[in-house]
């Protein structure tokens, strides 16, 4: 077996090392400009879902941003960090305001069981579940999206997306079981957390 030598190595081009490439990482990420226009609105509605306020929503989104804008360097992830942010902010505010902040009853909230607690649980799983979804694959949240945001049934998800209706049924199967399985391993059995 023949062995390279400082000598006989291949030289590198120009600052180029041909035997060790580096990619950087951070070379794919947005400007924190294009994180802002791309998911501002996402993250408003994300925020009212969880605190039913719009003017605190938009402070938490302006918080969120804030937080990303000191800690620019250290994320990998800005929509995933985001999100969780938010999600953590809201929870925050909601524990700091539990008084102050009404709860409208809805079909999620019947009025026979006004409980705070309850809510709150029902508002955490809702978080924890849109940030599990916003972590997903593109093709598993485009498929997610068009089955309960639109209501397509399968086979109108096949002419949108070109998968066949068994691949449909196939991915979004696994899809919904790997969310069921990360909300158990964060403990939320149930809508109520």
């Amino acid at each position: 077996m023949e062995t390279q030598t400082a000598s006989t190595r291949p030289k590198a081009d120009a600052g180029r090392n041909p035997v060790f490439p580096f990619r950087n990482p951070m070379a794919d990420k947005p400007t924190l400009r294009q994180v802002f226009e791309t998911e501002e609105s996402p993250l408003l509605r994300f925020a009212y879902g969880l605190v039913g306020q719009r003017e605190t929503a938009e402070d938490l989104v302006q918080d969120a941003f804030l937080k990303l804008h000191a800690h620019w360097d250290d994320v990998a992830n800005p929509r995933a960090w985001l999100f969780k942010t938010i999600r953590n902010l809201a929870l925050n505010h909601l524990r700091d305001h539990k008084r102050e902040t009404p709860i409208e009853t809805s079909d999620d909230f019947p009025s026979h069981s006004p409980d705070p607690d309850q809510a709150l649980g029902h508002l955490e799983a809702i978080g924890t579940l849109q940030l599990l979804v916003s972590e997903l694959d593109p093709d598993d949240r485009q498929l997610i999206a068009l089955k309960y945001h639109e209501n397509l049934k399968y086979d109108q998800i096949s002419q949108r997306t070109g998968l066949s209706v068994g691949n449909v049924g196939y991915k979004l199967h696994h899809a919904l079981k790997n969310l069921a399985d990360s909300l158990r391993r964060l403990g939320i059995e149930t809508a109520e957390g």
